[in-house]
């Protein structure tokens, strides 16, 4: 294939369509929402740009400041858990036999195929007071006094006369399983694309050399997609730190996150300034997260050359 500098008129056909869909429904709108930004609210619905700092300026507010910190470690803890989780998964589907790799891949992607809204109140529907798990962790007290009644040993009163469902929605808890479940395909299917391309003689050749299966794990598989695991910390890390329809079905009140802050900006107070300042700051720190990750690789690659 010819090089596109000998044939730019080929490159400008093709590039110009996505980079007007680019400026036009990304760019144009971004720097319109940064402008709103420095502006100051006049009467209910009209905006006056005037370049003004007070905005960001209110945004370090500490009470802020900590609602960007919690939903910093809440999407924190998110990703280390679907790395934790989806490591070990892409690594068997990667390792399945050829037959049964299409079926646990569709299962991976069967979320995908129902609407986030549905899926969230589903959750809801696990984890409320009369929910599927409460109702099996009563059915085990009850079957557990049973047993005990029948030997002879009494109910389970060193825990209570009857049960007490567990609070398991409208808490921190519930955010970080419902973020965890929604953006777990996302660390899996990189993870699982990088390891299904390993030259696994690197693996034999670790085992043969008297490493252990831990350890070549570790030296050899973690070692060899870092890159891709790198790639699978972004896809979830950023979309769970502007989440908003997650902590506000799963969390209620009490475990609100920098998202449904902003949310409310824009729809309920109507502060699209405000809002848009506390957007940006956002963005700026997913740019920082990027940045960071960016400086650490190249480091990694010059201290591997």
């Amino acid at each position: 294939m010819e090089s596109w500098k000998r044939n730019p008129a080929v490159f400008w056909v093709l590039s110009v369509p996505a980079g007007a869909w680019l400026v036009v429904f990304f760019l144009v709108p971004l720097g319109l929402v940064w402008a709103t930004s420095f502006g100051e609210r006049v009467g209910i619905v009209d905006i006056d740009i005037t370049w003004t700092l007070a905005n960001y300026a209110r945004a370090i507010d500490p009470l802020y400041l900590s609602i960007f910190w919690k939903s910093i470690w809440i999407s924190t803890l998110t990703t280390i858990i679907c790395l934790a989780i989806a490591f070990p998964m892409a690594f068997g589907i990667a390792f399945a036999k050829d037959r049964w790799k299409p079926l646990l891949l569709m299962l991976v992607i069967l979320p995908f195929w129902i609407n986030l809204l549905i899926r969230t109140y589903a959750l809801i529907a696990v984890f409320r007071t009369r929910g599927f798990i409460n109702f099996g962790l009563e059915w085990i007290w009850d079957q557990a006094n049973w047993v005990l009644t029948l030997i002879g040993l009494g109910h389970l009163q060193w825990l209570g006369e009857r049960f007490e469902p567990v609070v398991l929605l409208y808490n921190n808890f519930a955010v970080v399983a419902g973020l965890v479940y929604v953006f777990m395909p996302f660390m899996v299917l990189p993870l699982y694309a990088t390891i299904e391309r390993l030259d696994r003689s690197y693996l034999e050749a670790s085992l043969d050399l008297g490493a252990g299966q831990i350890r070549t794990f570790f030296s050899v598989v973690a070692a060899l997609t870092k890159a891709d695991i790198a790639s699978g910390i972004i896809l979830v890390f950023i979309p769970c730190l502007g989440s908003f329809l997650i902590p506000d079905l799963l969390g209620g009140t009490n475990a609100q996150m920098i998202g449904n802050v902003i949310e409310r900006q824009f729809k309920s107070a109507n502060d699209w300034p405000f809002g848009a300042a506390l957007s940006f700051i956002l963005m700026y720190i997913t740019f920082g997260a990027l940045a960071l990750r960016s400086i650490l690789g190249g480091r990694a690659r010059g201290r591997d050359v």
